[in-house]
């Protein structure tokens, strides 16, 4: 793709998993790192990168000429998505081929400016934007988010067997809410089961790249349009965060090193 290095997909295979949320704080901290980083909402139905930026309803890209645009910029990455095209209170009632067909516009018709990465912030399963992505689209990775729980880990397996079959390296697992930390006392417990994304790592030989607490701050700052890594640049989450995104550009540029792991102690 024109004006991009490197592409990176973040998939879960399964919604409700905290897989935009992942995407927005793994992308603001790879530009932490010092990389020019961009995000695009693939999700058509439900696009919530616009919310997670912080991006005012109403707010569209600026053109570049004939069917192409200028992708919107906060919090020092740049990013694309539907809810800048189209009245996000309007839900998209469009049949699958549509759907693609949108997605291809925006990946084909986005005037991304020099990025050394760009992350792609995948709906949930395996169907039209997944086989259109694999097809029009030379990506460099994937990450998949899933939590803790069995039923979770159905769908991730599904993810990474999706990407394995269109030959695209799974860089590794992003356990999301593995420990539930109460905002009063600090007490963590691990509501949703312990061990999942090291179990389904092992299975599929990658390795899991961070844990992340299920805490009230992480969706009180998404919802208000400051992510994690922006909102606590020196916690404990966005180092996790950061630690995560030096794995994945070690191994995209064939490093083959991975971080030490962050977890969160009872």
């Amino acid at each position: 793709m024109e004006g991009v290095k490197h592409i990176i997909a973040v998939a879960s295979g399964k919604g409700g998993v905290g897989k935009s949320t992942v995407t927005v704080n793994l992308a603001l901290a790879m530009a932490a790192e010092g990389y020019r980083v961009g995000v695009l909402d693939a999700d058509i139905y439900g696009p919530s990168q616009a919310q997670m930026l912080g991006v005012g309803e109403g707010v569209r890209p600026q053109s570049a000429g004939e069917n192409r645009f200028k992708p919107l910029e906060a919090h020092g990455i740049q990013a694309m998505s539907m809810a800048f095209l189209v009245d996000i209170r309007e839900p998209m009632v469009w049949r699958g081929p549509m759907v693609a067909g949108a997605f291809q516009q925006m990946l084909t018709q986005t005037v991304w400016d020099d990025l050394d990465y760009l992350f792609i912030d995948m709906p949930p399963g395996t169907g039209d934007i997944q086989l259109t992505l694999a097809q029009k689209v030379p990506v460099d990775g994937a990450v998949i988010v899933t939590t803790p729980q069995d039923i979770a880990l159905l769908d991730a397996r599904k993810g990474i067997e999706m990407f394995r079959k269109v030959n695209v390296p799974v860089l590794g697992v992003v356990e999301n809410m593995s420990l539930h930390i109460c905002s009063n006392c600090g007490h963590s417990e691990p509501i949703f089961g312990e061990g999942g994304g090291e179990r389904i790592a092992h299975e599929y030989e990658t390795q899991v790249l961070g844990r992340l607490p299920l805490t009230l701050s992480i969706r009180e700052q998404v919802d208000g349009g400051r992510p994690t890594v922006v909102a606590e640049p020196e916690g404990e989450v966005t180092a996790t965060f950061r630690d995560m995104a030096r794995q994945v550009a070690d191994q995209i540029h064939g490093q083959g090193t991975a971080g030490p792991e962050i977890s969160f102690s009872e």
